[in-house]
């Protein structure tokens, strides 16, 4: 069975959906200090992903970040971002480009194209960091590497199919071919970041989506199965050996590891809660790692500050409305929160630092 894995709650929900408003938008462009990038995804096919900037200093978002400072949007459907070198790179899927800007200043320095003249678009999904290399996976069964100081890119890599989430654990790349759009894959690829080939594909569950990767040389991945007759699977990997070493079946969105423990999101329609789960057998501390009297609608995306511990949730609430980010430490009290408006569905948060 066929899934558009991209926003599929908003597909089914767009019609009356209103879109953003030009004079909505704040014009006020502060100067970027200590605080977060939120990436805003916006809806499909409307064009309309913001950047938010959080001031840690003074309290206050301020969105539409980017159109701000270079008086131009971002595109439709921003997947990922990502802090790297000084510079902030940020995957626009529908629009087939990846922005490259400033992280102090926001001003783009260069669009890479991920378009095709006689073909398809390449669909850029996630971006993850190696050496000097930002990696991005596109959903034209590849992975590119892209040198993050010629912002060229050097080599393209087959894998799997529809390759969603990537992590980099040693001198290798893993990447969930999750086969949405093309008839669903079950596997992960083993990418040898020195050769830069494909060594290997394991087998890990229908549909693989979302990654983690651990100090211990193991990687987690959820696997989304077919939304009906199959169910949903959290596995681990040992990265070293390439096997499989743990399997349960348990629904994921996002996964992210630190300190010993994997902070998951609900499954692939989305929860209000957010799970902290042991990485042996994956039980849950608790039935909800927040605590007091929080109002999580659509747990969307998890970031967490490994310097601080601070574990960030973006809400997307009905996929209609306003989106939300909350910042708790790592005990679940809550710590800010704060409104992306008029940005839709954020899903990624960024840390700035001086």
């Amino acid at each position: 069975m066929k899934k558009f894995r991209i926003l599929l709650p908003l597909v089914v929900m767009m019609a009356g959906m209103a879109s953003c408003k030009k004079d909505d938008v704040k014009t006020e462009t502060p100067l970027v200090t200590t605080g977060v990038y939120v990436l805003n995804e916006g809806l499909l096919n409307d064009g309309n992903t913001t950047l938010t900037y959080y001031d840690f200093g003074t309290g206050k978002p301020v969105t539409d970040y980017f159109a701000n400072v270079n008086g131009k949007g971002l595109g439709d459907t921003g997947n990922d971002l990502l802090i790297y070198g000084g510079k902030m790179y940020i995957v626009m899927n529908v629009t087939s480009h990846v922005r490259v800007a400033e992280v102090l200043t926001a001003k783009s320095i260069k669009t890479i194209d991920f378009t095709n003249g006689n073909g398809p678009d390449r669909q850029p999904r996630n971006i993850v960091a190696y050496k000097n290399k930002v990696i991005v996976s596109s959903w034209d069964n590849s992975v590119s590497i892209i040198d993050t100081t010629t912002l060229e890119v050097e080599k393209v890599i087959t894998v799997g199919s529809n390759p969603e989430q990537m992590v980099v654990s040693g001198d290798k790349l893993f990447v969930a071919n999750g086969g949405g759009l093309s008839g669903l894959d079950s596997t992960i690829s083993v990418v040898s970041l020195t050769t830069y080939t494909e060594q290997q594909k394991i087998k890990v569950g229908l549909n693989p989506y979302c990654m983690a990767a651990d100090s211990a040389n193991n990687i987690y991945i959820g696997c989304n199965g077919d939304y009906g007759a199959v169910g949903p699977k959290l596995v681990k990997v040992n990265a070293i050996t390439n096997s499989v070493v743990k399997s349960v079946d348990t629904a994921v969105g996002k996964i992210r590891y630190f300190d010993g423990y994997l902070y998951a999101t609900g499954g692939w329609l989305g929860s209000k809660y957010v799970r902290k789960l042991n990485t042996s057998d994956f039980s849950q501390t608790s039935a909800s790692f927040t605590t007091g009297d929080v109002e999580i609608q659509y747990a969307y995306g998890i970031d967490i500050d490994v310097k601080t511990g601070d574990v960030w949730i973006t809400d997307a609430k009905n996929f209609r409305n306003t989106g939300e980010v909350f910042c708790f430490d790592k005990n679940g009290a809550k710590k800010r929160n704060f409104s992306v408006t008029p940005g839709l569905n954020p899903n990624t948060v960024a840390f700035i630092r001086q």
